[in-house]
């Protein structure tokens, strides 16, 4: 993705005019979830720098020089959101690890930057729950470069990273336990999609839900313009705000 990521993160990339990453939080902000923590590494001043312009950039206003700040002129989304410089080689799993201290002991969530999905989070986390495993994954069943699952009983038998073949496949939209803390390594080169994803599928801890609707990853060039594409045509089918 070159040719928009040298001069921003890929969470950033315009997707319907708004940056992707904007798409992903209104999701969960549907389903009642408005806490989160940005693990921010290449170009993560970007990011800041977005949500702190966010209430004044997409929204009107009235501005009275003589006075200081301004008063909005329409109702704003309410976020709570903990920026978070991780580092910029730190691995996917590594980055999860350094928001350990402001998760807390709490079943928490967690979803890629690039993934956008018509999932139900509440549907979701209610499986979860009710499969009491450490970790659940959204499982998607396409053919695709991304980790494979082998699935019985809704639970991962296997997680196999990149295996070009039919099946279901990590669709991101994570629900974790603290205990799966534990499966995490205390360094920079911890991926997710490896040790830690497979250690809990061996130990019979990785629940998988199958999710039947829309989902598509962003990564390249292509997958942006294919994305906007479908909002031209009306098929934006993650914008679960508007679809209600």
């Amino acid at each position: 993705m070159h040719e928009l990521t040298e001069d921003m993160p890929k969470p950033m990339a315009p997707v319907c005019g708004k940056p992707m990453l904007l798409h992903i939080m209104k999701i969960y902000k549907h389903y009642g979830f408005d806490e989160f923590i940005l693990l921010l590494g290449y170009k993560g001043e970007k990011i800041k720098e977005y949500f702190m312009d966010y209430p004044w950039k997409g929204h009107s206003f009235r501005l009275e020089t003589r006075k200081s700040g301004y008063e909005l002129l329409e109702e704003t989304e309410s976020w709570k959101i903990t920026f978070l410089d991780t580092g910029l080689d730190t691995m996917t799993g590594s980055r999860i690890g350094r928001a350990r201290e402001y998760i807390g002991n709490e079943t928490f969530m967690v979803t890629y930057g690039d993934g956008l999905s018509n999932v139900d989070i509440n549907k979701l986390l209610a499986y979860h729950r009710e499969k009491g495993k450490l970790a659940t994954v959204t499982g998607v069943d396409r053919k695709t470069q991304y980790g494979t699952l082998i699935v019985k009983d809704g639970l991962a038998e296997s997680f196999r990273e990149k295996q070009s073949s039919s099946g279901i496949i990590n669709g991101g939209f994570f629900v974790f336990e603290p205990g799966f803390f534990n499966y995490l390594t205390h360094d920079t080169n911890c991926v997710l999609e490896q040790e830690p994803l497979c250690n809990l599928a061996l130990d019979g801890q990785l629940a998988v839900y199958l999710h039947e609707g829309f989902w598509t990853a962003c990564d390249t060039y292509n997958d942006i313009v294919q994305a906007n594409k479908l909002c031209e045509q009306g098929k934006d089918l993650w914008k679960v705000w508007e679809k209600a």
